[in-house]
């Protein structure tokens, strides 16, 4: 299970941080990805971190912005969220996938946490 937090409302130029907690399996073997759908758009893939290797992956609209990171002890992915923007109003959504790959691709990923609303607005 995952289980994201740490979604609100936000000023544009502000600060969030996301937080992914897996239950029932630990992340050692996974990668992590970010994945976040905007009112009437597709779901993205916005950032992951392979637990693998240690690779990072953002999308160019987050770069420079945006960080992934793993607290190993905690089980848990986290993506903080600096300099945010209007445009990264969405719900963001945690996935795990067993496959190794770094990657963006939303077909990879097999489990999906529920989601946590990201609003920024002045």
């Amino acid at each position: 299970q995952l289980v994201e937090s740490g979604g609100g409302l936000v000023q544009p130029g502000g600060s969030l941080r996301l937080s992914c907690a897996a239950s029932g399996f630990t992340v050692d073997h996974y990668v992590i990805g970010w994945v976040r759908q905007a009112p009437g758009k597709e779901r993205e893939g916005v950032s992951c971190f392979n637990n693998n290797d240690n690779e990072t992956l953002y999308h160019d609209s987050v770069k420079g912005r945006f960080t992934v990171s793993r607290d190993k002890a905690k089980n848990t992915v986290y993506l903080q969220m600096n300099r945010m923007k209007p445009e990264d109003t969405a719900i963001y959504y945690c996935t795990a996938a067993s496959s190794g790959l770094t990657t963006l691709f939303l077909g990879e990923y097999e489990y999906w946490g529920q989601g946590t609303q990201v609003t920024v607005s002045s």
